[in-house]
């Protein structure tokens, strides 16, 4: 059974080095910027579907067509309007998806899929732009197309140089490469990204701390120069584990936390203690419009609690078991 357990992942650390082999040749391609290599191509593609006023049509098929269903997917979530149709039903009807000012990306490692046929042609009589995504500039879509983002020659990682793994590696990174330089060159934020991801756990991070913070009577606080009997009245009724400690101007000057009182409770006489004594400075706080992601990232076990602050002014408190309800953590 080791035997076995090994030889799988040998099998395994094979695979992954064969690919790397092919994501190394794709990031080379890239970066040679003469003629027409890739690096070039790939800024005329990010730049026509930039000023595009439709949407990005990705289309294949096998493999390839699973690998532009993702590219597709990805140019959605990113905020790139995308749709994926598939090339076998494209002559079926599914061309009507194909409008003036759209993009179509054609995806195809040899070039010669017989079922693109239908989708070349339509998009030169109707002058939609055609980027390819292949590794045969010479093909019918590479000859075709007005954009040929040629990939390298790459070694499967399959023994046999059949099943497509390497080339289907290469396609994927290289849409999420072209997703992301449109991303970025839109200016696109996690603000912008929470719009298309408003559920499960990653809408739950992207949304904003005022959204879950707690306000007004709820936000634990106390004077300073008030002794610690009181801090602690106040701790325990408003359930947060901590109390903000502020000037007589009303400006947050520290906290008290369940740890400080722990690390204070071998002194008898702590009831009676200034709660400036017990008190930590410059407590970590953020601001109402950070993301919950960013909350999160705050808080740990050490730091059950965030004060909410805002022009200088404590406007809420965020706990814990907020992000817990809310389903971020």
């Amino acid at each position: 059974m080791i035997q076995q357990n090994s030889s799988a992942v040998a099998s395994a650390l094979r695979t992954i080095s064969v690919e790397q082999l092919g994501l190394s040749a794709l990031a080379d391609a890239l970066r040679a910027p003469e003629g027409d290599g890739l690096g070039p191509a790939f800024q005329r593609a990010v730049e026509t579907i930039s000023r595009a006023p439709g949407r990005v049509i990705v289309t294949g098929m096998g493999k390839s067509g699973h690998v532009a269903r993702k590219i597709a997917a990805t140019l959605a979530s990113t905020g790139q309007p995308a749709s994926f149709v598939h090339a076998a039903e494209a002559s079926h009807g599914d061309l009507g998806m194909v409008q003036n000012g759209d993009v179509v990306v054609g995806v195809s490692w040899s070039g010669e899929t017989a079922e693109l046929a239908a989708v070349i042609t339509y998009a030169k009589r109707f002058a939609i732009p055609l980027i390819a995504i292949t590794a045969n500039a010479d093909s019918a879509l590479g000859r075709e197309a007005d954009i040929r983002l040629c990939l390298p020659q790459a070694q499967e990682a399959c023994p046999n140089g059949l099943a497509p793994t390497t080339s289907t590696t290469m396609q994927l990174v290289l849409g999420d490469a072209l997703a992301i330089a449109l991303l970025e060159a839109r200016g696109f934020t996690a603000h912008d990204f929470r719009v298309f991801h408003p559920g499960g756990k990653l809408g739950a991070k992207l949304a904003h701390v005022r959204d879950v913070m707690h306000r007004g009577e709820r936000i634990p606080r106390i004077r300073v120069g008030a002794k610690m009997a009181d801090a602690i009245v106040e701790m325990s009724s408003k359930g947060f584990g901590c109390v903000g400690v502020f000037d007589g101007r009303g400006a947050l000057v520290g906290i008290i936390t369940d740890g400080d009182l722990r690390r204070h409770l071998r002194s008898n006489m702590i009831v009676d203690t200034p709660v400036e004594e017990v008190m930590t400075r410059a407590p970590r706080t953020i601001a109402p419009d950070a993301l919950v992601a960013e909350a999160l990232e705050i808080i740990s076990r050490k730091i059950s609690a965030l004060l909410v602050v805002e022009e200088g002014d404590v406007v809420g408190i965020v706990h814990f078991h907020d992000l817990l309800r809310l389903g971020a953590a």
